[in-house]
């Protein structure tokens, strides 16, 4: 399957990137301080526990992300959302991934999921994306779709706090 939008891997590089006819998102959440703190929180990005910690459905072709891997995320039971990884980023101080959609997914667009630790050693979590609808539904939905979709980015950070409580040195 090919992805449903042109701009495959623009989150890498430019995190505000947003292309005419899309919608923008960006959530950063601060996580803490600390080495400790962002090794924990970077494993558990790149190894999907932080968005097993949201409880919703997800099946991956494999245990870690990385380009072309496979995502699908089912919210709600019902509605099903296809992916793949387009790429990641594993170094000392930046880790993470994004994912495109496919065929299938309610949005049209890309999303990254990155954790990093800035000089003075604060973690933080930035997701960042663009979508615009593709399935009737998202487009009936309007401005509640967006809003969901920044809910569901402040549950992650929320989620990944919890997974990281007492690494950081604060």
């Amino acid at each position: 399957m090919s992805f449903t939008y042109a701009d495959v891997g623009a989150t890498r590089e430019n995190a505000g990137f947003c292309p005419p006819g899309f919608h923008p998102l960006h959530v950063r959440t601060r996580l803490g301080e600390g080495e400790e703190l962002f090794r924990r929180a970077a494993e558990a990005v790149l190894t999907w526990e932080m968005h097993r910690e949201l409880g919703v459905g997800l099946d991956v072709t494999a245990d870690r992300a990385a380009p072309d891997v496979d995502v699908t995320i089912t919210l709600a039971g019902l509605i099903k959302a296809p992916c793949r990884v387009v790429w990641t980023v594993e170094d000392h101080r930046r880790a993470g991934w994004a994912y495109g959609t496919l065929p299938g997914h309610p949005e049209s667009g890309e999303e990254s999921f990155v954790v990093d630790r800035t000089g003075d050693g604060t973690v933080w979590l930035t997701i960042s994306a663009f979508s615009r609808p593709a399935r009737w539904y998202s487009r009936a939905g309007g401005p509640a779709t967006r809003g969901l979709q920044h809910a569901y980015a402040r549950r992650c950070g929320a989620a990944l706090r919890k997974l990281c409580a007492g690494y950081s040195t604060e």
